[in-house]
Order: structure tokens, then C-alpha cells, then sequence
């Protein structure tokens, strides 16, 4: 492929303002609709690069129709789309066929037909297909806890072209972040995962157990990196862009070749000087937070071993304290969100799967 790249969103909102909505202004004057990049999709996400155009990326977007308009236009709609939509914008085909693996990929337009990327919802069927989520009903600390954060990120990112029916915006602003008291409960389990591991480290060195001392060294990074994410109140994605993701934050900056000496020392001792060099840059983040009185930003012994850590269950314990909110105070205690104990793709991605696991928060 050797035309001009560009990014998702752009290509997608081209083709909504060249195409979509003069053709929709000419066959459905008057009509109340909304249209969007929301979802699944590392364009969503402002990740996606070249490489992404192999599949599951192009000229693409979503129509939102009032509840009765879905009915009654959707596939009168579709048709006319089929019919008019030009077989390229800026160089990129808007016909679409299906990759091996059973997503969406572009095709050289065939024929007065054409195959389109835009998909019809109502406001309510979208955020049900993404979440399992009716936005007319009020949000509980255990919905919150059962939506993985690759999810909300997915629909709080993207970009709304038109909100001509004017709940997208709204849903969205709500979505934007946990509410103050579930984000204290996800702080304290995420510094309870890094109590339970934090010493691991160097035990597994002492032993001679090289790898096993790299791969929770790996973890603890992987959990220094999620914490961040929540200390800046930023959703984190799937674990593909994770890195990338990181980059973006504020303490990316500081913390990033820490954590590359972390992943790249060959012993145990080598490995612990940087991770405690992360323990304690993140501990005096926690106490930039105002959200807890000061706590100590050194590292000290695991109870007299020759191990260094930051004691992250003081970190835990204070910030579990703080949470005022009686509906969050009840909830299990250290266990989290639904991404803080389960580590499945299949899970995390598939709504039908996440949101069973709210039993557990009853």
C-alpha cells in the first residue's frame, strides 16, 4: 500500500462529511441522527498505524437512529448507502469483504453495490453491545466494577462526527471516569496486588530461581503501569497498546527508564535498585494525590529479610479508609474491578462473559 496513510478517526470522519451526510441530508432531510467512531479498534484508540490497514480498519463509522427511526429507516437507510456512497474516499476503498480471521477488511469496490463500513444502532443497543450498560438507568458501584477499563476507554475515546439526537455526548461525559469513591477502591486493590508480590522478587533471586525472579519483576511492573493509569485517572487499554498507552501519561517521562532497567537486569540484586527507584517515585505520586495523610516514600526491609519494598499494603489500608461512600465500603475487600483479578481476552473482551461476574460484588 503505498497511498498517503491516515489515521482512523480522520478517514472515518471524511468519510462522514463528504459522503454520509450529504447523501442522508438528500434522502432523509430533517432526520435526527447521531454518528460516531466509538468502539472496538486500535484507529478508536489513535494507535492505529500502516500495519493496521490489513484488516478491521477503514473509511468506517456508526449511525445512531431514535428507537422508532432504527425500526422503520435502518434498512431503507443501508440500501441508500449501498447505492450512493462514492467506491473511494481520499484513496481508500469504502467497500468492505471479510479477512480470514472473520473481521472486516477493504475490498476494490464490485459492481453499483457497495458493501459499506457504516453499522446502525440506537444509543441504548450500543452501549448494551459494548456493556451490557442500559444508559437510561442509573450506574451502581457494581456496574463500575464489572466494565473493563479496555471497554470504557473504547467508548470514551473514538469521536462523535454529529450527536443530532444529543445523548451520546452526555453518555459519554458520564463514562468518562469512575466515580470518586469506586476509583479509591480500585487504588487500594491495585496497591493490594503489589503488597502481595512485592518481595517476591528478590526471594525467587535468593534461591537461584532466575526466571522466576524476572517474571515477577515483569508483574510488578505490569502493576506499577495499571496503578499509574490510575493515580491519572486515565482508563488503561488492552495489553497490546498498554505500553504505548503509558507513554502518554504524566509520569511516563520519569518512570519509564526505571522500569526498562527494571526488565533489562540480569540478577536479582541488579533488578531490586531500579524497582525500588519505581516503588518510591509511585508512593510520592500517591501522596501528591492529597488523597490520604503523607505516607513514607522509602523503601524498607520485608520484615527484617534483605528484601527492599515500599509496604504497599500501608498504601492499601489507608486509602480503603478513606472511602466514605457506604455502597463501595461494602464491597469486597482487595478484590477490584473485574481486570484486577481476570486476565482473560476472551473474558474482558466479551461483555456476555464480564458481566456475570457482578454476583460478586452482591
Amino acid at each position: 500500500m503505498n497511498r498517503l496513510f491516515i489515521k482512523g478517526l480522520d478517514l472515518s470522519e471524511l468519510l462522514y462529511e463528504e459522503a454520509v451526510k450529504p447523501i442522508l441530508a438528500t434522502h432523509f432531510p430533517g432526520l435526527s441522527y447521531s454518528a460516531a467512531l466509538l468502539g472496538v479498534g486500535s484507529d478508536v484508540l489513535g494507535f492505529d498505524t500502516p500495519q493496521s490497514r490489513d484488516h478491521a480498519w477503514g473509511p468506517r463509522l456508526m449511525l445512531f437512529l431514535a428507537e422508532g427511526d432504527h425500526e422503520t429507516r435502518r434498512d431503507r437507510m443501508d440500501q441508500v448507502l449501498r447505492q450512493e456512497l462514492p467506491p473511494e474516499i481520499h484513496g481508500y476503498s469504502t467497500a468492505f469483504g471479510q479477512h480470514e480471521d472473520g473481521t472486516a477488511v477493504m475490498v476494490a469496490a464490485n459492481g453499483d453495490s457497495i458493501n459499506h463500513g457504516v453499522k446502525f444502532f440506537t444509543v441504548r443497543s450500543f452501549f448494551n453491545y459494548v456493556l451490557r450498560f442500559d444508559p437510561d438507568e442509573e450506574l451502581r458501584a457494581s456496574d463500575w466494577l464489572t466494565f473493563p477499563e479496555q471497554c470504557l476507554r473504547s467508548v470514551t475515546s473514538g469521536r462523535v462526527f454529529h450527536d443530532g439526537l444529543g445523548r451520546l455526548e452526555p453518555i459519554r461525559a458520564c463514562l468518562r471516569y469512575y466515580p470518586h469513591d469506586v476509583w479509591l477502591y480500585l487504588l487500594a486493590a491495585q496497591w493490594r496486588r503489589i503488597a502481595q508480590e512485592e518481595h517476591f522478587m528478590g526471594r525467587c533471586g535468593q534461591v537461584g530461581d532466575e526466571l522466576g525472579s524476572r517474571l515477577v519483576a515483569a508483574r510488578l511492573v505490569r502493576d506499577l503501569m495499571k496503578l499509574c493509569f490510575l493515580m491519572e485517572r486515565q482508563y488503561a487499554p488492552y495489553i497490546k497498546w498498554l505500553g504505548t498507552a503509558f507513554k502518554q501519561l504524566d509520569c511516563a517521562r520519569r518512570l519509564t527508564p526505571i522500569l526498562m532497567q527494571v526488565l533489562g537486569a540480569t540478577s536479582w540484586q541488579e533488578r531490586e535498585k531500579p524497582l525500588v527507584s519505581a516503588f518510591e517515585l509511585v508512593a510520592e505520586m500517591h501522596n501528591e494525590l492529597g488523597i490520604t495523610d503523607p505516607l513514607p516514600t522509602k523503601a524498607s526491609q520485608f520484615h527484617g529479610r534483605p528484601f527492599l519494598v515500599i509496604q504497599a499494603d500501608n498504601f492499601a489500608d489507608a486509602i480503603r479508609a478513606a472511602i466514605t461512600s457506604e455502597e463501595v465500603r461494602v464491597l469486597p475487600a482487595h478484590l477490584g474491578a473485574i481486570d484486577q483479578f481476570v486476565d482473560s481476552t476472551d473474558v474482558l473482551s466479551n461483555p456476555e462473559w464480564f458481566n456475570r461476574f457482578e454476583i460478586l460484588y452482591q
